[in-house]
């Protein structure tokens, strides 16, 4: 089982879900979340330059079977991407393991949890 977290721009947001739901991936937990990396976004604000210390991005987290893994990956790569080849401040994609899942409401635990 893996655990997916991938941090993309809101404006991408509604593409890259439509990707997943495309792709058969339809349980998805999304998160507005703040940050910053390489990319400077220069605002101007009362008519002065200001580059904000935290970006707005959307969190998108996906649990799901090693199997589908590339899949999801492969969504998200097609479809985050600002123009055809892709901007600085696009986004990362983080994958680790899950060692369990347990659905709440059954008890149910692994791969028939998610």
């Amino acid at each position: 089982m893996k655990l997916i977290t991938a941090i993309i721009r809101e404006e991408k947001l509604d593409e890259v879900r439509q990707a997943l739901i495309d792709a058969e991936i339809e349980r998805i937990t999304v998160t507005r979340v703040s940050g910053h990396g390489r990319q400077t976004e220069v605002e101007v604000q009362r008519g002065k330059k200001v580059i904000p210390n935290l970006i707005p991005r959307v969190q998108i987290v996906i649990a799901c079977n090693a199997a589908f893994e590339d899949i999801v990956i492969n969504a998200i790569l097609r479809t985050a991407k600002t123009g055809g080849e892709g901007k600085v401040g696009d986004g990362k994609i983080f994958i680790q393991d899950l060692q369990e899942c347990i659905r709440i409401r059954t008890g149910e635990r692994g791969g028939t949890a998610i």
